[in-house]
């Protein structure tokens, strides 16, 4: 176990004792009202160094909105979202552990991971380059790719992580014709 899995591992069981929890014996009560009907993929997280800017961020350079922020004795949480994806939500949550207080950009998505979304037009790739550069996160300028990659660029988040912008991609296609609802 790595040094940041020990810590990590230290403070989750801090926590778990400064609220009182304890392993699950028999019967739980449910915390909230509604649970999938089936195993969804619900969220990806990401460490933060600064969460106001981060979220200030995704919400000015992805469609995302948020959805709750949280303060724990471990730190902050924010969760931003699709607002039209209710029943299949894929969150974003951003974590700023206090731990990490001080210590500048944590990027983990670098330099070919990524996270990625489908734009709808080229244009729409080429504008998001412009507010890109615009505000000094371009990381790659519109670029026609082979297939299936399609037309991209990407921009980089107060983090460092690399954030995908594409079009004629196929994700978005490949999954209507393959899962159903293709026309």
């Amino acid at each position: 176990m790595t040094t940041l899995d020990s810590q990590m591992a230290r403070q989750a069981e801090e926590l778990r004792r400064a609220v009182g929890l304890k392993d699950h014996e028999g019967e739980r009560p449910d915390h909230f009202p509604f649970h999938p009907s089936s195993p969804r993929w619900t969220h990806i997280a990401l460490p933060c160094s600064d969460i106001g800017a981060s979220i200030e961020w995704y919400e000015k350079f992805t469609p995302l909105e948020l959805l709750d922020r949280r303060t724990d004795i471990m730190g902050h949480g924010a969760w931003l979202g699709h607002p039209d994806s209710v029943e299949n939500p894929f969150i974003l949550v951003l974590v700023q552990f206090l731990a990490d207080k001080g210590k500048g950009p944590l990027g983990l998505l670098t330099p070919f991971a990524h996270l990625g979304m489908e734009l709808p037009s080229l244009e729409a790739v080429e504008e998001m380059a412009r507010r890109g550069e615009e505000g000094c996160c371009l990381y790659m300028k519109p670029t026609e790719m082979p297939p299936p990659v399609g037309y991209i660029c990407a921009l980089k988040d107060p983090d460092g992580n690399v954030i995908e912008y594409s079009y004629d991609q196929g994700v978005y296609s490949t999954a209507r014709t393959v899962w159903g609802n293709g026309d």
